[in-house]
């Protein structure tokens, strides 16, 4: 399949991953600024990102699919509430195409190092074919890192001895459809969104025995779903505005989930606390309910949108174990009591590593962004866009953009929003660069981490802040997406440094200068007009011109 090149000296943008971020951005660049010069780097051999490696029995979104999706792409055809990964692969792969995307894309193709030249103000990129292990370097004005933020499967440093099991061993995102489950008995390691989904669906077949090794509870909440009728479905196709009102719908009422779970010492939360213990109490056995109700408080861990899990531990095939995993062995788990667990298969249902290991990027001093990071504590960014010493590197779904109540779709496309915005100059040619102040960058963190303390966030372990009880939390956004699309919906220049950017900054004033210039003439207008009396109509029409020359 072809995909673009740039040529010597032509401006071009690298988007790194063709999963749903890289997507999205590729369609904003042809929509907003029309702009073709773009290749999206695949080190797969096929689009979809997370929604393409996760295939486990039960896998999909727990958000509503009229809002996991593009805002510019809507969906009439959605067939239920929630939808299934296939379902969800299927409308990303209709957009890819309806967009001609392919023609921009290079698949097999791992982007491995990208190294920036301040002289020529851009990025060398080494490139590598996944399968012949070949590299080459191409240029890049412009570096997206559209990775999304799940990358490399987790499995937990204190579970050693994965090698040494004698059975089949995966982890939940790799799923091994060619081992059949009936007859064996299957060890489960988490008990997470992805574990909480296909539990229920492995433990159907009563010779499956099923065995969730657990170490802390998860608070559920019921799962809502239904199924769309094809009038409904109409509806939505045929008359305008109906669907995006729909879907405005559960914007807000996810909003309003945020306002219930942030804060800790409200009424709301209170009440909410009460409903989940409730539900909890009624769904899951009874033997069980003394460890399965958290003690740290709703929102703390991303809450699970229950897939039928609890009531699956109610059939005799599924058991629980609270016991700590000391290592696996060749049997199966060894527990910290010396218990051996035998086991014919293991399943790791342990989450993801929110960076990609390998991938290396250097900025003006020459110093990667992981030891950045490194350097300030951990990972950050300002609006999870941009990053100090790195010009004209953007990351979508970068350090604290996810909301734990909402749609990462949302929040990357207000990015992307953001992205273009600085892009614009530079894809064409009157500007070189724009990197964001480093003292732009530091308050905004300290702000963000101030309100993160005082959050629901901070009474818990979880993958949110590093897998610890007491790390930095650098996946959260503090707040309402309502407040995120706030902040990010223009881009001030003044927070970014402008490099070998005469010819724009002089547009600019010359914009500034035309609206002061049109905002006095029309000021005067009005005085004049109402000194010399003058009807309503000729003033309305004076305004309308003024206007539109400013």
């Amino acid at each position: 399949m072809s995909s673009y090149e740039p040529r010597h000296d032509e401006l071009h943008v690298a988007i790194i991953g063709a999963g749903l971020a890289g997507i999205a951005a590729a369609l904003e660049l042809k929509k907003q600024l029309g702009f073709e010069r773009f290749t999206i780097y695949e080190k797969e051999d096929s689009v979809g990102g997370v929604w393409r490696d996760n295939t486990y029995p039960g896998c999909g979104s727990d958000v509503p699919a009229h809002w996991y999706s593009l805002s510019s792409e809507l969906n009439p055809d959605w067939p239920s509430y929630y939808v299934s990964q296939p379902e969800i692969r299927a409308y990303w792969e209709r957009v890819y195409n309806k967009h001609a995307l392919a023609a921009h894309t290079s698949f097999h193709t791992e982007v491995v190092r990208a190294e920036w030249d301040e002289t020529r103000q851009l990025y060398h990129i080494t490139l590598e074919d996944t399968r012949s292990k070949e590299q080459r370097i191409v240029d890049a004005n412009v570096l997206w890192w559209a990775a999304g933020g799940f990358h490399a499967p987790f499995f937990p440093e204190d579970v050693p001895g994965v090698k040494d099991f004698k059975g089949d061993v995966w982890h939940s995102a790799r799923w091994n459809h060619n081992v059949d489950l009936r007859g064996k008995s299957v060890g489960v390691i988490g008990n997470g969104c992805s574990g909480a989904q296909f539990i229920p669906r492995i433990s159907e077949d009563p010779t499956v025995q099923v065995t969730n090794f657990v170490r802390s509870p998860q608070w559920f909440v019921p799962r809502p779903q239904f199924v769309y009728p094809a009038a409904v479905k109409s509806i939505f196709r045929h008359i305008p505005g109906i669907m995006r009102a729909y879907r405005a719908w559960i914007y807000w009422k996810s909003e309003l989930s945020f306002l219930t779970f942030n804060d800790t010492d409200n009424f709301m939360h209170r009440a909410a606390t009460k409903l989940l213990t409730e539900y909890i109490r009624m769904t899951a056995p009874e033997e069980y309910l003394d460890k399965l109700i958290p003690a740290f408080p709703p929102g703390c861990k991303r809450i699970i949108v229950d897939p039928d899990y609890l009531k699956s531990l109610h059939r005799p095939n599924v058991d629980l174990n609270w016991t700590p995993i000391d290592s696996v062995c060749e049997e199966g788990l060894k527990l910290t009591t010396g218990e051996v667990v035998p086991l014919d298969v293991i399943i790791f249902a342990t989450g993801f590593s929110l960076l990609p290991s390998r991938l290396q990027i250097s900025g003006r001093s020459g110093e990667t962004l992981h030891e950045f990071f490194d350097s300030i504590g951990g990972p950050s960014a300002y609006l999870g866009l941009a990053v100090p010493h790195f010009p004209n590197f953007y990351m979508l779904l970068g350090p604290n953009t996810a909301g734990g109540h909402a749609s990462v779709i949302f929040n990357e496309e207000v990015q992307i929003d953001h992205a273009i915005q600085l892009m614009r100059p530079v894809l064409r040619g009157k500007a070189a660069a724009f990197e964001v102040k480093e003292s732009v960058f530091t308050r905004y963190n300290a702000w963000l981490q101030k309100r993160l303390v005082k959050s629901v966030w901070a009474h818990c372990r979880s993958y949110y802040r590093g897998r610890t009880e007491d790390g930095r939390n650098y996946a959260i956004f503090p707040g309402p997406v309502s407040l995120f699309w706030w902040l990010a919906r223009k881009a001030r220049f003044s927070d970014y440094e402008a490099i070998g950017a005469e010819k724009f900054e002089r547009e600019r004033r010359a914009k500034r200068w035309t609206r002061r210039i049109g905002a006095a003439v029309l000021a005067l207008s009005v005085v004049l007009a109402y000194r010399s009396g003058w009807r309503l109509p000729m003033l309305v029409r004076m305004a309308r011109s003024l206007t539109s020359f400013a």
